[in-house]
């Protein structure tokens, strides 16, 4: 078994999955979307059969304080067409809180260049999105 994160946007949304032990993420893919959210659903689907996902962690982007804004519920609604669109798996909303900033520092400090950042900001908060959530399963 395997588990997908999202990191989930207006236009892009960040792929990240799990090694087969469960102990590791990795960035697979950055799907660009614009008006129709079935091509990436459709994507999805097909990268959740491909690696024979059984769980997606959707990050859940919290204001600092707690409290749900606008952005998630979005991932809400997100979450909920992931259920109703793939069958036999399990959703779950994970607090993304800051991962887009960790993201960003992380290309920062690899010397990413200014142009290729866009690419792969939504991928690497993915995996920070996803290795929270594996971190907090493992009992270390």
């Amino acid at each position: 078994m395997r588990i997908m994160g999202i990191d989930y946007g207006d236009s892009r949304i960040g792929i990240a999955i799990s090694d087969a032990l469960m102990y590791t993420a990795q960035g697979i893919e950055t799907i660009k979307w614009n008006q129709s959210i079935r091509e990436p659903l459709k994507r999805i689907s097909q990268l959740v059969e491909e690696y024979k996902v059984k769980k997606i962690v959707v990050g859940f982007p919290k204001n600092m304080n707690g409290t749900v804004g606008p952005r998630g519920e979005k991932s809400i609604e997100f979450a909920e067409l992931l259920k109703k669109t793939i069958d036999d798996i399990e959703v779950i909303l994970w607090d993304e809180r800051l991962t887009t900033v960790a993201a960003n520092r992380t290309m920062r400090e690899m010397g990413v260049k200014k142009n290729n950042k866009k690419k792969l900001v939504d991928q690497i908060a993915a995996v920070y999105i996803l290795q929270g959530y594996l971190d907090s399963q493992t009992n270390i």
